[in-house]
């Protein structure tokens, strides 16, 4: 027996091991195949899996190619490495010819271990963005002025503007399409009556006056060729472009401008021709529409008898519609957008729903940020669903406790049409902090009515962490969930109250904890940059950057997260980019 037992054991250990090692998921400057990309050296990243320990890699062999197709016969026509002896396996740069615009690059990795090789990587891709306004085609075009029944005060009631263009594909057979959109301060993009892509809050908030982010989506799959009629839609929200609080407190708080966007629409032939789809002034706009109303610090108001039909599709009657302005053109730069955007990351189903009266109070057990997706039944028209949200609630559970929320009224309002049955309703334009929502206007809501969405920006857990003690697991979830709710593009102080700002000193140290959490080191890359555009001439940091409050003090410890997060990226993820791009503000201050 014992023999036997040696024998195997032996035979385990001689077995090859190539077989266990493998190429994980591959990125470029830590995205997952990013479509904006304006370094002309993209670096490029992927994570070694085995099931044996001490795998360490010794080299690697890049190949990156035009095609899925060339990719798959091993040509790398754009770039091939050749067997680069090294164990760097992140930031490691694209060294291949510079490449142009919207090009397409399909690359894919193995590598050489001291446990044996890797088969190639299944292929990644990323695709360039547009560099330099010289590259960008149409104009910024929007509605320069309020609409008559606008309202512009400390609580602002600006309604959304809908754009739409229609065109004809100019041949047969569509190789790809990429679409590349700024909408300012929010959009929703729309081809063929589909939303495209998933995200939601887009584009991250910068400080306008030196950065105006762009996002890149494939597509390909949503248009017709052939001649066909294809639409266009966007909707413009007002986020922060549009300050949520006009003509209010002004030296301290910027304004920026009135709701715009710019796009162009990319369409690549099989023939190797293409076709562009600009905004210009031959786009349509209606601010009559049905989101009334969008801030950030108050809610949203949508009334379902304004709603526009099929404006999205082709053949829609838009006569009626305004010509599109051509809008002032914002001061920043156009860039690409280098990290993921918000998303509703998770939903939760509430733990109660008690009927009080004419409204209904809802826990979902769970303090987050976001709103609630709602099922409207049986509300006639005219009438209005009130949605008012609170992370906290009175002693006896039948009020909202909205002290905290000082002057934001966090509450979104639904005016009915008459005609749903069921239908699936949530904000597209503000979001809120909260565990409780009180609901009037709704004969009968049933726990299966609603739902809470949780929307943060599009950063993948790091890290677990679980324990024998319900008091560290509590401290670890809450801190969770808390640093979580403050991921909006830049990192605020609070999701709830009038305030929701990108205080330095707040996420100063707690950097490096929260990246054991999140992998935020793109997010927190992106904030280095705004810090930066955000320094005065003379090297004074702001306490708040991007600066939506000008708060210029000199303090030591809020301007030295330039610094202090610049080393958290570099020390946690290897990316000395940070530190490099920033260490000139870092100097002069």
């Amino acid at each position: 027996m014992l023999r036997n037992a040696i024998l195997s054991l032996i035979l385990l250990l001689s077995c090859p091991v190539k077989a266990w090692v493998n190429v994980g998921s591959l990125s470029v400057e830590g995205l997952q195949n990013p479509l904006n990309v304006e370094s002309p050296s993209p670096r490029l990243g992927w994570i070694i899996t085995s099931s044996d320990r001490d795998v360490m890699q010794t080299s690697y062999h890049v190949l990156v190619a035009s095609s899925p197709e060339l990719l798959a016969e091993g040509k790398g026509d754009i770039w091939d490495s050749g067997v680069v002896r090294s164990d760097r396996s992140v930031w490691v740069p694209y060294a291949g010819p510079k490449l142009a615009d919207n090009t397409r690059c399909y690359w894919k990795v193995k590598v050489a271990t001291t446990r044996g090789d890797s088969p190639w990587s299944e292929p990644a891709e990323w695709g360039m963005g547009i560099v330099g306004e010289g590259h960008w085609g149409g104009r910024w075009i929007g509605w320069e002025a309020p609409f008559e029944w606008d309202i512009e005060d400390s609580h602002s009631r600006m309604s959304s503007r809908y754009l739409r263009k229609e065109f004809n594909t100019e041949k047969k057979t569509i190789k790809r399409a990429t679409a590349h959109i700024s909408g300012l301060g929010l959009y929703e993009l729309y081809i063929n009556g589909k939303k495209v892509g998933d995200d939601v809050l887009s584009p991250a908030p910068t400080d306008y006056r030196r950065t105006t982010l762009y996002n890149s989506y494939d597509v390909t799959d949503l248009l017709k060729g052939n001649g066909e009629p294809n639409a266009v839609g966007v909707t413009l929200g007002n986020g922060r472009f549009y300050t949520m609080r006009q003509n209010y407190k002004p030296y301290k708080i910027p304004t920026f401008g009135y709701p715009k966007m710019r796009m162009n629409l990319i369409i690549e032939y099989t023939d190797g021709t293409r076709q562009r789809v600009n905004s210009d002034e031959k786009w349509t706009l209606t601010a009559q529409g049905p989101i009334r109303s969008n801030n950030e610090y108050d809610g949203e108001v949508y009334d379902a008898r304004m709603e526009l039909g099929d404006w999205t599709l082709p053949g829609y009657d838009d006569s009626a519609w305004l010509k599109a302005q051509r809008a002032e053109l914002p001061y920043g730069t156009l860039r690409g957008n280098t990290s993921p955007n918000m998303k509703v990351m998770r939903t939760l189903k509430p733990k109660s729903v008690r009927r009080l009266g004419d409204r209904y109070m809802v826990d979902f057990g769970q303090n987050m940020a976001g709103w609630v997706r709602i099922a409207v039944s049986d509300v006639a028209k005219g009438d209005t669903v009130t949605i008012r949200y609170s992370e906290l609630i009175s002693p006896d559970s039948t009020q909202l406790d909205v002290e905290n929320l000082r002057h934001a009224q966090s509450t979104d309002r639904y005016i009915a049409a008459g005609t749903e049955k069921g239908k699936q309703w949530s904000p597209k334009f503000s979001y809120h902090g909260f565990r409780f929502v009180e609901v009037t206007g709704m004969k009968d809501l049933k726990p299966e009515d609603i739902v809470a969405e949780f929307v943060y920006d599009n950063l993948p857990d790091n890290g677990s962490f679980t324990s024998s003690s319900p008091i560290m697991n509590a401290i670890h979830r809450n801190a969770w969930w808390g640093i979580a709710s403050n991921y909006k593009g830049v990192p605020v102080d609070c999701p709830q109250r009038d305030e929701r700002q990108p205080w330095t000193g707040d996420h100063n140290m707690g950097t490096w904890g929260e990246n054991f959490l999140f992998d935020n080191g793109t997010f927190y890359a992106k904030w280095m940059d705004d810090m930066r555009e955000s320094q005065r001439e003379d090297g004074c940091l702001p306490d708040i950057a991007p600066a939506f409050y000008n708060y210029y003090t000199f303090d030591m410890t809020w301007s030295s997260s330039l610094p202090v997060v610049c080393d958290m990226i570099y020390e946690q993820t290897g990316n000395s980019a940070p530190i490099i791009r920033n260490y000139g503000a870092m100097k002069k201050w």
